[in-house]
């Protein structure tokens, strides 16, 4: 069986390094893996999504609509643009962050306002929170992308050992106690919220 990830956020907010994180924790775990990503205008605050698969044996990174074992989000609407990716009985992570675009900012497409409350209308099993908040409590509000991993994980099978190896692997050497401790925390809130 090959397990579905999709990541989304807007550019600048680490979705490529939590992608790499998750790959690098399948791989830990002893799956084979592959991943997407597609930056788009990423550089600019654009929509980027990261689509990671892991199994005995996976051929294709793409992943198919309706079958994401988790889709995670670091802003609250980027997850609608990307719902149709989740599988039914999937699980939403999402961070309550706000990045108003351009074309919202300039007056041309009102930001729409989302809540937990709407959200929850759209995603049977959610996980809302505020990873900046959680990271800036721990000293560093760019690890929410691991806070938003550590909630995650809780649905995912791989050993808490990957997940380590992993964002050992995967960041700089003096961002590793933080972003383990980000990882905890991320997935302490999520047991506690699930």
């Amino acid at each position: 069986m090959t397990t579905s990830v999709v990541l989304v956020g807007v550019g600048g907010q680490g979705i490529l390094l939590a992608s790499e994180i998750v790959a690098q924790a399948a791989a830990a775990a002893g799956f084979d893996v592959k991943t997407n990503e597609v930056h788009g205008m990423a550089q600019r605050g654009g929509s980027v999504i990261a689509q990671i698969r892991y199994g005995k044996k996976v051929f294709s990174p793409l992943v198919p609509q309706h079958t994401a074992k988790v889709l995670g989000s670091l802003e609250r609407i980027e997850c609608l643009r990307y719902l149709d990716y989740l599988a039914q009985d999937g699980l939403a992570v999402v961070s309550n962050q706000k990045i108003i675009p351009v074309t919202a900012s300039t007056g041309g497409t009102p930001y729409p306002e989302i809540d937990e409350q709407i959200l929850s209308q759209y995603f049977s099993k959610l996980v809302y929170l505020d990873a900046v908040a959680i990271a800036s409590k721990l000293g560093n509000a760019k690890a929410a992308n691991t806070i938003l991993l550590g909630a995650m994980s809780t649905r995912l099978d791989l050993p808490e050992t990957a997940w380590m190896e992993a964002i050992r692997q995967s960041v700089k050497k003096q961002f590793i106690d933080i972003n383990i401790a980000a990882f905890q925390k991320g997935k302490e809130t999520a047991n506690n919220l699930l």
